[in-house]
């Protein structure tokens, strides 16, 4: 859930901070008083596109922070953005985001501290934040998304019945793939298998290794110039270990200044200096003694050698450039030998496993498509007996199945499944994305997460519009519908009801303000007797005492 929004010069928004509640938290206030302006900051907080012309006149850039808070096993209290222990939530894992936007266009993003992408910010994000609203492009309208709450209606018979139909899917995948395969290797002519007998029995005739073509270049040198390799590494040793030589001249230095120890520091200093030398040296030597011995001219390892690099020369020309070319050339003509040995049985085995397969993954794909019949039947009557209480009489769902050819079926399943809307019996049903309007969708979405409650707990939802076309007693009932969803969700709306905003947890008012002639927006939580007071506006647009007084009935009524 998100716990706290910080906004700083967002459109007419100077500096706002809420605290929101883990139920229900509603955004009341005039048309016009900047409540969209906290929608348009949580986009940004969940990666969507920032554009300069909602930074706030003056400032030369935005900010928007938010922590969010995921699951729900207890822990200890967390600090808030600002330090009010109000905010303190008991959960596991708590993550700090902050999105700011420049007047260049510069979008800058981080993530507990550590700076990401726009696109990582809306993938790690923008699961957690689901908005519906009048002008917003809504997840429900996607029939992928469809199809996923008709899955999550289904429950655990679903999801089965899906994950059998998936493994029958890649295993078909892969027979198919196996099959054409086969089916490739023997229409192979004659002068291609010949060829590819050919590569193969010339590189088993070189046999190269990996690695041994490099190898031999850099060992060509040492083979090539052994003798004198062995006289230099020979008279180093001798001007260091010979009679008269450096270790010997060393020695004596050595016991020149020994005779003197203890009389001097600066003395003492470079005898160990001296002696530190003489160690070096003689590592020195040892090493000159082990590099001569491993170094000799040897004629036959030279030709032996050559030979070697130039069968591997040849095969480099022919399959190359590069080595790599070589091997590759050598596993590509293997596998076609493999794949033409014994080619008609293998084609009829492969051909005998892709119909079973097909025949498997038909099985499942009935099943599948038959358990979603039965639930996409019941959802839908659902959901329509839920619309009429939400000021949607007459109004009904319908899942419309279109069976897709058996090329196109893919690993969701062998059917499309499409959300189709009806708004009055007398209408046709059409798609949900073509007919329904901002306020109708975001009451269709309601009812759907009402009835699936129990899924996406960690998501917060975001309703605007929830309201648009509503009063009396389809308000009550959309009013009753948040409540009870805000039991098991965290759940933000912007209303201008008052039914609805009495049901909330926690409300805050959206108000535009003038200070030396320049307006702005501030938002305050509402309490006690100030609560009243705005909810009797909302309802009588005044604060009389019959306002106030209807205002105190449905704030008890709902307590």
């Amino acid at each position: 859930m998100l716990d706290e929004l910080h906004v700083r010069d967002y459109a007419l928004v100077r500096d706002a901070q809420i605290i929101l509640s883990p139920g229900c938290t509603v955004l009341t206030g005039e048309t016009g008083a900047g409540k969209t302006a906290l929608v348009g900051a949580l986009k940004l907080l969940i990666g969507e596109r920032g554009d300069v012309s909602a930074i706030r006149d003056g400032s030369d850039d935005l900010l928007v922070e938010g922590r969010l808070v995921l699951s729900a096993t207890p822990a200890p209290a967390l600090p808030s953005l600002t330090g009010d222990p109000s905010s303190e939530a008991q959960n596991d894992e708590e993550h700090i985001i902050t999105r700011r936007l420049n007047r260049e266009g510069r979008s800058r993003c981080t993530y507990d501290d550590g700076m990401v992408t726009v696109g990582a910010l809306a993938e790690r994000v923008g699961p957690c934040i689901d908005f519906h609203g009048q002008h917003e492009h809504q997840s429900l309208l996607s029939p992928a998304v469809q199809l996923a709450y008709l899955d999550r209606f289904a429950a655990e018979a679903g999801r089965l019945a899906l994950a059998a139909y998936q493994k029958a899917w890649e295993t078909h995948r892969l027979a198919v793939r196996s099959l054409a395969e086969l089916r490739q290797a023997s229409q192979l002519s004659e002068t291609a298998l010949a060829l590819a007998g050919n590569t193969v029995r010339e590189m088993e005739a070189v046999n190269p290794l990996p690695g041994e073509y490099e190898e031999l270049e850099a060992s060509l040198p040492i083979l090539r110039n052994g003798e004198s390799l062995a006289f230099a590494s020979q008279a180093a040793l001798d001007a260091l270990r010979g009679e008269q030589g450096s270790l010997d001249t060393l020695a004596r230095a050595q016991r020149a200044l020994a005779q003197e120890a203890g009389v001097d520091g600066r003395l003492d200093a470079l005898a160990e200096e001296l002696e530190s030398l003489g160690i070096t040296a003689d590592d020195l030597a040892m090493s000159l003694r082990a590099y001569r011995e491993s170094v000799e001219f040897d004629p036959e390892a030279l030709e032996a050698a050559l030979s070697r690099l130039g069968e591997l020369e040849a095969l480099r020309k022919r399959f190359g450039p590069r080595m790599e070319d070589v091997f590759a050339a050598w596993e590509q003509a293997s596998e076609q030998l493999a794949l033409t040995g014994a080619i008609d049985e293998r084609l009829a085995a492969a051909e005998a496993e892709e119909l079973r397969a097909a025949k498997a993954l038909v099985c499942s794909a009935d099943a599948l498509k038959e358990l979603r019949a039965e639930a996409a039947a019941q959802l839908a009557d659902e959901l329509s007996a839920s619309l009429q209480e939400l000021a949607m009489a007459g109004a009904s769902v319908v899942f419309a199945a279109t069976d897709l050819p058996r090329e196109m079926w893919t690993q969701h399943g062998s059917v499309r499944y499409e959300l189709m809307y009806k708004p009055s019996a007398t209408n046709r049903e059409r798609p949900l994305a073509k007919i329904a309007s901002g306020g109708e969708l975001s009451r269709i979405i309601l009812a759907l997460k009402t009835l699936l409650k129990t899924q996406d707990a960690q998501v917060t939802l975001v309703f605007d519009e929830v309201d648009a076309g509503i009063g009396g007693a389809a308000a009550n009932a959309v009013a009753e519908r948040i409540r009870e969803l805000a039991q098991s969700h965290q759940v933000v709306v912007i209303t201008h009801l008052a039914q609805i905003a009495a049901v909330a947890d926690k409300q805050f008012v959206v108000e535009k303000s003038l200070e030396n002639g320049s307006a702005y927006t501030k938002i305050r939580e509402v309490l006690g007797e100030e609560r009243v007071a705005e909810l009797a506006r909302m309802l009588a647009g005044s604060t009389d005492e019959a306002a106030l007084a209807h205002a105190r009935q449905l704030l008890g009524k709902t307590r």
